[in-house]
């Protein structure tokens, strides 16, 4: 193999074996078939001559023949790397002509306010148009489809696209798309025709795409695309099914595009059938001898309309049952048995358990950032075991409970050339885990304050937290550091440490100016029982300086007469904690509870202080929830001692009783300071409802509330007394998971209250994730 030739005559190939392979109606002038004596390749610029030569089938030494060089040409046509190719033979040496393709040096985009560019190159890359890449001009009008079907994904049906190629140096091309935006086609009306059950306004109510309206602009849910359409087609499927419409079909939709491109009407013609009852239901095939206990399972009732829902949560409860005996494969099929005359239908369950079967394997995959390790130690399947699954799903939620991970599933594969095996992963999405919190209220006595946080629940990976917060308020302000290590022992047991240092100043009428400096540190141990059951406990020192000026309450003289101006505590701790909520941001169901005593066993104070509280998320329907939350606190000195008026529970604002001033419940010294008190009562009811326009979107929510409770100090009467009654409010506010964050605003008026309290009608809170 040489350097490309400088001189050779013409050849009999060169046009023969060119239009022979590309097809086209001239004559072909064969050659006769020869001993190759040698290879040349000409016109390569970027592209390694190994390349050429790896494609070519065949080499020097062989026979070459027309056959091989229509081969040749296909292979290096194949490659995408060439515009043009020529075979020409001189003597007995075949020479190849190479014309590379030029190489996209630069992709760029003019009027794309709707997409970044980051998500534009990634969709072009998937069609082959990107920087380093060879193009030719098949490839640019690909490209300007893949452009406009991603417009059409958000309802830009008006999109247009112009693609400009600009050569440069050295055989590469510059790459601009200029587009063309147009106006967002937008819903203009959605009809339901055929009902005869269910007036239409009910059918529509429960699908995702609306006609535009007042808040479309936030849920855009008035932007057309096939997949929503899909989805809330089979949404009505469901939703008939589970009514006892067993026949009902979607017929056929029709969706019509105005001639400006800025409208869409759809239409979905339905054909419902009639009811169907449920008369009974029957078990066929392998229950593994137990078939009672399978039945026990069934949520399917005689004497109701046909309910999916039923017939499949039945389903899956016997697969779930078939896995706690090593089942992995079991298949349960329901087939309803109708009789149109009647409206009646049986339901049989066909079960067929398949082989049992044992984990070999559990992998772990989609955490980029967690360490394998802090998800592993959640599993409570083991390899190498009878697949379980109650412990399966047990380890899906657990995995899902720390929080880090928008999603986690697991995978079930068998294992190739065995009977008995499967293996298992974990597919995990992570999410945002740290955050950055900012709250802020205002009143007559605080102005505007300031509280601000910032969190780390996954810090390096490793699965612990690291938090620092900030209170900047007149009254309190408080500096915390906090460390969880959530698996301080192998065996789960978690340990927190916290270090404060923190500044009250108790509300005062007169604005006299003193205040309650308080350093500490504490470290709590946690201890899980069960698996939703956690106990804590820890120990703490801290030491607290009443810094004071004119007219300091009676209660502190004393506090300053029995213990001096700095007294040191070191409290126990004990608590107990369970979470059954769904969701700790916009929980729907679920019960959370807990319990936590302090005890002041040594330093200068002796005290007890407790606190129990209890939340109840009741779904009222698919939209409505009510939330309920009661608090109930305690303290009492222990051993002749006062209890310390440092550890007094207060009442009124965020958190306890809306629509009065924060921390101004209780009684109040003849100074004008609100103590608060060593009991407190909390009561409090939400009920949310979506925000009108916005569908079935639970991130944007309007709630009334209504709130009860108080404080009281010793040889006070709790509950409702004529000196210190509970005091009661109601309003309503604004819940939203924004872009930046939770937020939360409610506005509320006291219904019962006393001279001497203070009023804060407006409150809001706001955090935000990175």
């Amino acid at each position: 193999m040489h350097a490309p030739a400088q001189h050779r005559p013409t050849s009999r190939l060169a046009a023969a074996i060119v239009a022979g392979w590309l097809g086209l109606g001239l004559p072909a002038w064969a050659v006769s078939p020869f001993v190759l004596q040698d290879i040349r390749i000409e016109g390569l610029q970027r592209t390694e001559a190994g390349t050429v030569f790896a494609s070519l089938p065949f080499r020097v030494g062989d026979t070459y023949n027309d056959d091989k060089g229509a081969a040749a040409l296909r292979a290096l046509f194949a490659t995408g790397l060439f515009k043009d190719v020529r075979l020409e033979v001189t003597g007995q040496v075949v020479v190849v002509v190479i014309e590379e393709r030029p190489i996209i040096a630069s992709v760029d985009f003019t009027g794309t306010s709707e997409f970044d560019r980051d998500t534009l190159v990634k969709a072009l890359k998937d069609v082959g148009i990107g920087e380093g890449q060879p193009f030719d001009r098949g490839l640019a009008d690909r490209a300007e489809q893949e452009l406009k079907r991603q417009y059409l994904t958000r309802s830009y049906y008006g999109a247009e696209v112009v693609t400009t190629i600009t050569p440069i140096e050295r055989n590469r091309v510059n790459v601009s798309f200029a587009v063309n935006e147009g106006g967002i086609a937008r819903i203009g009306e959605i009809r339901i025709t055929g009902s005869q059950a269910f007036s239409e306004s009910t059918l529509l109510a429960e699908l995702d795409l609306t006609a535009g309206g007042v808040m479309t602009w936030y849920t855009k849910s008035d932007r057309y695309s096939r997949a929503k359409l899909n989805a809330d087609l089979e949404t009505l499927r469901a939703w008939y099914l589970n009514r006892g419409y067993l026949e009902f079909v979607v017929e056929s939709t029709q969706v019509a595009i105005s001639p400006d491109k800025q409208s869409i009407s759809i239409t979905i013609n339905v054909r419902e059938g009639q009811q169907y009852t449920v008369t009974a239901v029957r078990l066929s095939g392998n229950y593994l001898g137990k078939d009672d206990e399978f039945k026990s399972l069934v949520t399917i009732k005689p004497g109701e309309p046909y309910r999916s829902e039923a017939v499949n949560d039945t389903q899956r409860a016997f697969t779930d049952r078939f896995g706690l005996f090593g089942f992995a494969f079991a298949r349960v099929e329901a087939v309803p048995q109708v009789d149109r005359n009647t409206g009646r239908v049986q339901v049989q369950l066909n079960a067929d358990p398949g082989r049992r079967v044992y984990v070999r394997r559990i992998n772990v995959a989609g955490n980029s950032r967690t360490r394998d390790e802090v998800i592993r130690r959640e599993l409570r399947q083991l390899e190498s075991a009878w697949y379980d699954g109650a412990r399966i799903q047990l380890s899906r939620d657990r995995v899902n409970r720390l929080g880090y991970f928008s999603e986690a599933e697991f995978d079930t594969s068998e294992v190739p050339g065995t009977f008995d095996q499967v293996d298992l992963t974990m597919n995990v999405t992570e999410k945002p885990t740290g955050s950055l919190l900012l709250g802020a209220t205002f009143s007559s006595a605080e102005k505007l304050s300031f509280n601000f946080a910032v969190k780390q629940d996954n810090v390096f990976g490793s699965g612990q937290y690291l938090g620092v917060e900030l209170n900047t308020g007149k009254l309190a302000r408080t500096l915390v550091l906090s460390h969880v290590n959530p698996y301080f022992t192998e065996d789960g047991i978690s340990r927190t440490v916290d270090v404060f240092y923190r500044t009250n100043r108790p509300l005062n009428s007169q604005g006299e100016d003193y205040q309650l400096v308080t350093p500490g540190a504490s470290v709590r141990f946690g201890v899980p029982f069960s698996e939703l059951d956690t106990v804590f406990f820890g120990i703490g020192a801290e030491r607290t300086t009443i810094k004071a000026a004119n007219a300091l309450p009676e209660v502190y003289f004393r506090q300053r007469a029995q213990f001096g101006d700095t007294s040191s505590s070191v409290p126990l701790t004990l608590g107990w904690q369970r979470d059954g909520r769904d969701s700790a941001l916009v929980p729907n169901k679920g019960l959370y509870q807990r319990v936590n005593v302090e005890w002041g066993v040594a330093g200068d104070t002796r005290y007890l202080r407790s606190n129990y509280q209890i939340q109840q998320y009741i779904p009222l329907s698919k939209r409505f929830t009510l939330g309920l939350n009661g608090e109930f606190g305690w303290g009492q000195g222990l051993g002749g001692r006062d209890y310390p008026v440092f550890k007094n529970f207060y009442g009124g604002g965020l958190g306890t009783v809306r629509a009065f001033d924060q921390n101004s419940l209780g009684a109040v010294d003849v100074t004008g300071a609100y103590l608060g008190g060593n009991r407190r009562l909390n009561l409090n009811a939400e009920l949310y409802v979506p925000f009108p326009g916005v569908g079935n979107d639970r991130t944007l929510r309007i709630f009334g509330y209504a709130d009860a409770g108080n404080v009281w100090r010793e040889g006070e009467k709790i509950g409702d007394s004529s000196e210190n009654p509970i005091r009661m409010s109601a309003g309503v506010g604004l819940s939203w998971i924004s872009p930046v964050g939770p937020l939360k605003l409610s506005w509320g008026q006291p219904l019962r209250y006393a001279r001497t309290d203070r009023i804060q009608r407006f409150q809001f809170q706001i955090g935000t994730a990175f």
